[in-house]
């Protein structure tokens, strides 16, 4: 599985190429070895997130999926959805992909450096979560909770808030929806 994506050089505003594919034991290295110093030099939100393990899982799992976003060589995103369990909040009972776990690499961060090396990974990495919700036959449906860090990230996607979740489980987290294409 190979989906092409364009992103942009946060330098110079130019268009490169980068590819969505499943996730691999290459991508976790990456993250292990370039992206987890940085990430925990600036406490990221994500930096104890435990890529191989989800990789294991995914591989044990049939209703999870993993991809990578890779650019020049090197992993520039990440992401774990699931596939069957999750409804969406718009439509009572609509199947959705659910992103359980999106991340980009420190260098793509603008926080991190600025301006980043890239623009544009976690837009591509959910806009491939809706092409999945698509080819499930769930109309482009794609759900998710936010880290407190990444709502303006997810409001600015046009993603539908449904504000704080007070299920225990989801550590009262913003619950977004995208609801189904064309409507």
């Amino acid at each position: 599985m190979r989906f092409e994506i364009e992103l942009t050089q946060g330098i110079d505003a130019l268009s490169i190429p980068g590819t969505i594919v499943e996730l691999a034991p290459k991508h976790i290295d990456d993250f292990i070895n370039l992206w987890s110093e940085e990430l925990r030099k600036y406490k990221t939100q994500d930096k104890l997130w435990d890529w191989l393990f989800k990789l294991n899982f995914i591989r044990r799992n049939f209703e999870f999926e993993g991809y990578a976003l890779e650019a020049e060589g090197c992993t520039q995103g990440l992401m774990k959805i699931e596939t069957q369990l999750h409804t969406s909040r718009q439509v009572y009972g609509q199947k959705l992909v659910y992103v359980e776990f999106l991340a980009s690499a420190p260098w793509n961060r603008s926080f991190i450096q600025s301006p980043p090396k890239f623009r544009g990974v976690g837009t591509n990495l959910l806009r491939y979560a809706r092409v999945r919700s698509v080819e499930l036959g769930y109309g482009g449906r794609v759900g998710l909770h936010s880290l407190p860090g990444s709502v303006r990230f997810y409001e600015n996607q046009l993603m539908s808030n449904f504000g704080t979740d007070e299920d225990e489980d989801n550590d009262n987290l913003i619950y977004f929806e995208y609801g189904r294409l064309g409507r």
